[in-house]
């Protein structure tokens, strides 16, 4: 289950659409849910907040939602933590470990977690009109939370000012929290400094660049080894920007550069535009810019990922929200409304003399149920893989040698009359990979719903490696090691289960085929 509800807490309405509901990926009980908020990892246990509606199954109210998991795909759904008010709307933010007291919230041996989101201050009230970043805390490792009386802490007087992912910087002068917003139409990343949480003073600003054509939103900042050497440390800057993704309307791009404590200066290598897509000459350069950026996921629902703080051994783990802003509150689902992405690691690969981000899906033990270890020859004949199957989600994982196909097809969540399935197609002429959700099933909820995702995608002496997620309402690939991503929600008929590989205009070979189920 996504949530682990007790029976004495119902549904508040029927369960139009069970089949839906996946079975690791996150949603909340029967109400509306978007950006993940407050990733934080203590004492045992994942903390996932959450843009949350406590009221209904679209945008609005804007709370801070709760649950919790031991292991990233059990959870459990806990009432609001941060709720909405007369005063203000809770948007997004981020939660830390105070482990130093810096606040005095809590106590060094016992450290409170600090939230620190955005108030979107209502009409009549002192900020009326604006965005600005507040505190609240928790001294029960974060059931209960009280808002800091001298609220808010940082003010721009400006209306899209949102969005803080707050860390702790270490430098040998000492250390420090660091807090990364937006300002959201500028298309700027704000950096601002503080010793106690409470006090910030500014340091630096980021943007436009690259993808520019929406708003900025959800910045992330942290630094990851390169290949797991310690002693060579890059900065990773995630910015979600809506609209004007790769795939069209939400997604995620990102760059890796360095950060000095003040500063974050992106390489070169990751910069398509450093003036932003806006200040090309024509759509054809812009087009081409796009395409060069570097995107955390090249499907239509991935967004707003940003990553856990204080996860051990300092792994660096994101979740996202799985949705699009074109069409988040038409999903056709009832009486919940959206779902959370699979948490992925995150690790710094140098491929080709560029530093580039790896995503690795976490998905706890497995159980088998088809694996072809020796060559098969894939030819006219379409080889069928298991079905489906209801409240469970499925893993793929395939390596294939193309050879003289053309195009070799992976057909997921099919009807048997073959009217109707997903198709995952690589085509080895032009070294693409897409994910066509236009036969998925129930596409006409929305005009911009039914679409073809597409991303680069070259073989690796020769080969295609796929791993594959397959959850009741959403396809997630992870292509060549998870150097590339790619999410398409999908919402097929009843009963369309079945599973089918082919290859079509030639010969393929595959080399290994796993199937499995998350356990």
């Amino acid at each position: 289950m996504s949530s682990s509800l007790d029976a004495a807490r119902p549904e508040t309405a029927p369960a139009l659409t069970p089949h839906f509901r996946p079975a690791i990926h996150f949603t909340a009980r029967d109400t509306w849910l978007n950006d993940p908020n407050g990733l934080v990892f203590h004492n045992g246990l994942f903390h996932l907040f959450f843009q949350n509606n406590p009221f209904g199954s679209v945008w609005g109210n804007m709370s801070w939602g709760h649950a919790t998991s031991p292991d990233l795909l059990q959870w459990t759904e806990h009432p609001v933590a941060i709720a909405s008010d007369d005063t203000e709307d809770i948007f997004s933010g981020s939660v830390v470990v105070d482990h130093g007291n810096t606040s005095g919230f809590g106590t060094v041996e016992s450290p409170a977690l600090v939230a620190v989101y955005t108030s979107a201050f209502k009409a009549g009230t002192v900020h009326s009109g604006t965005q600005a970043q507040s505190l609240a805390y928790s001294t029960d490792g974060g059931m209960m939370w009280r808002k800091y009386e001298q609220n808010p802490v940082v003010t721009r007087n400006s209306e899209h000012f949102r969005d803080p992912k707050v860390f702790r910087y270490h430098s040998t002068e000492g250390s420090f929290w660091v807090m990364v917003a937006v300002e959201a139409q500028q298309q700027k990343v704000v950096l601002y400094r503080s010793e106690d949480l409470k006090s910030w003073e500014f340091l630096s600003d980021f943007g436009p660049a690259n993808a520019d054509a929406g708003e900025w939103e959800c910045p992330d900042l942290f630094p990851l080894a390169v290949d797991g050497d310690p002693k060579n440390i890059t900065w990773v800057l995630i910015v979600n920007v809506n609209p004007g993704a790769v795939a069209g309307g939400s997604g995620g791009q990102y760059f890796v550069g360095h950060f000095d404590g003040v500063r974050f200066v992106p390489d070169a290598g990751s910069l398509s535009a450093p003036a932003g897509l806006s200040s090309l000459p024509n759509t054809a350069a812009r087009a081409e810019a796009l395409q060069q950026s570097l995107w955390l996921d090249w499907g239509r629902d991935c967004y707003a990922s940003v990553s856990f703080s204080d996860v051990p051994d300092n792994r660096r783990v994101i979740i996202g929200w799985m949705n699009n802003w074109d069409y988040a509150n038409q999903l056709p689902t009832a009486p919940w409304r959206s779902s959370m992405t699979l948490a992925r690691e995150l690790r710094l690969g140098s491929f080709n003399g560029n530093t580039r981000l790896v995503q690795y899906p976490i998905l706890g033990d497995q159980q088998e149920q088809l694996l072809h270890t020796g060559n098969i020859e894939l030819g006219a004949d379409a080889l069928r893989l298991p079905d489906a199957a209801p409240r469970r989600a499925q893993v793929i994982e395939a390596e294939i040698v193309p050879g003289t196909s053309e195009r070799i097809d992976l057909r997921l969540l099919a009807s048997s009359d073959g009217r109707q399935g997903t198709v995952l197609s690589y085509a080895p002429g032009s070294g693409r990979l897409t994910l066509d959700r236009t036969q998925s099933g129930d596409t006409t909820f929305h005009g911009k719903f039914a679409s073809a995702e597409s991303a680069p995608v070259p073989l690796e002496d020769g080969v295609l490696m796929l791993l594959i997620v397959v959850d009741q309402c959403s396809v997630e690939v992870f292509a060549q090691g998870g150097k590339v991503a790619l999410t398409d929600l999908v919402f097929p008929e009843a009963g369309s289960q079945e599973n089918w590989l082919s290859s079509h205009g030639g010969n393929a070979t595959v080399l290994k085929l796993a199937v499995s189920t998350p356990a």
